[in-house]
């Protein structure tokens, strides 16, 4: 069953116009012919601002019920919305990434990852009637983020099944050695500075090679932002929120600011506004300090001057 919308536009103002055609489009409507178009029954409520706004402008526009008296009346509606040349087009993207990764460098490449993804969830939103294509794109993009890893970030964390997490007392996590990945990127450079910051402010950090396979971690050293480590990936959490959460720190607006930053820019998701500049900042700061103790004093004074930043400029 599916709804449909049946419009005449108003031929004035064109603005008007333009904007209910690039709706359509974005709410990936199927076609029945000019001027009717088709969504599923529960995305009825999708049509109703476009009904609003082209009446104000005296408009006609109605939505009516539509169901298909045979099958064969029915695979044509449902041919409306087959996206297979849409996912034919991220293919192509997400391969010429996949030719690209031995000639990037590490924050370009995860820039490239991250629209990549996006391009898909955009794609996903719009598929009603998901079939093979769409699994074969998600496993296509699994791969491609294991590639991307296994270039820059071996060991990175697979995370653990999504679960309470336990709240720890800080006092207990006093003057410890703390280990993770060397040459450190976004998520482990800030819970370095968490740790150091909010947890153990005499902390140590140790930096492996590969702490999950030849390099394990010293007896004793609490592993942070590494497949194995006590402190990981938790679900759909990274390892900065994971210690957030932990240590009872998620009160604090600022931290929970920075977080979505660190996870936009490690796992993807929701874009905010501090991460394009927090990863050109980071990925200078990597550029010009080969020693990872100096980096992570480096980054620490970037995620002071963004925690002390309010949270609404003014």
């Amino acid at each position: 069953m599916w709804c449909m919308l049946c419009l005449t536009l108003p031929t004035q103002p064109n603005a008007v116009r333009l904007r209910i055609w690039r709706a359509l489009k974005t709410l990936g409507c199927g076609a029945l012919r000019d001027g009717v178009y088709v969504l599923p029954e529960a995305q009825a409520a999708l049509f109703d601002p476009l009904v609003a706004e082209v009446l104000a402008h005296g408009g006609q526009a109605s939505v009516l019920d539509l169901s298909a008296r045979d099958e064969t009346r029915r695979a044509e509606v449902l041919a409306l919305f087959d996206r297979s040349e849409a996912y034919g087009h991220w293919h192509t993207q997400a391969h010429a990434l996949l030719d690209a990764l031995p000639t990037l460098e590490e924050a370009e490449a995860r820039r490239r990852w991250r629209g990549t993804a996006e391009a898909l969830q955009a794609l996903q939103r719009i598929d009603y009637y998901p079939g093979a294509a769409a699994e074969q794109a998600t496993a296509e993009l699994a791969a491609l983020r294991q590639a991307l890893d296994a270039r820059f970030s071996r060991g990175e964390p697979v995370a653990k099944a999504p679960h309470g997490i336990a709240r720890l007392d800080a006092r207990k996590f006093q003057g410890k050695r703390w280990a993770t990945r060397a040459r450190p990127w976004v998520d482990r450079l800030a819970c370095a500075w968490l740790i150091r910051r909010f947890i153990d402010p005499a902390a140590q950090f140790l930096w492996l090679a590969d702490p999950a396979g030849t390099t394990p971690a010293p007896r004793g050293a609490l592993g942070f932002d590494y497949d194995g480590a006590r402190f990981t990936h938790v679900g759909a959490r990274v390892s900065f929120e994971v210690l957030v959460v932990a240590f009872g720190l998620g009160a604090d607006a600022r931290l929970q600011r920075i977080a979505r930053a660190v996870h936009f820019l490690d796992a993807g998701g929701i874009p905010v506004p501090e991460a394009a500049g927090l990863e050109a900042v980071l990925a200078g700061l990597r550029e010009v300090h080969a020693d990872d103790d100096q980096l992570c004093l480096a980054a620490a004074t970037v995620f002071d001057a963004l925690h002390a930043a309010p949270a609404t400029p003014a």
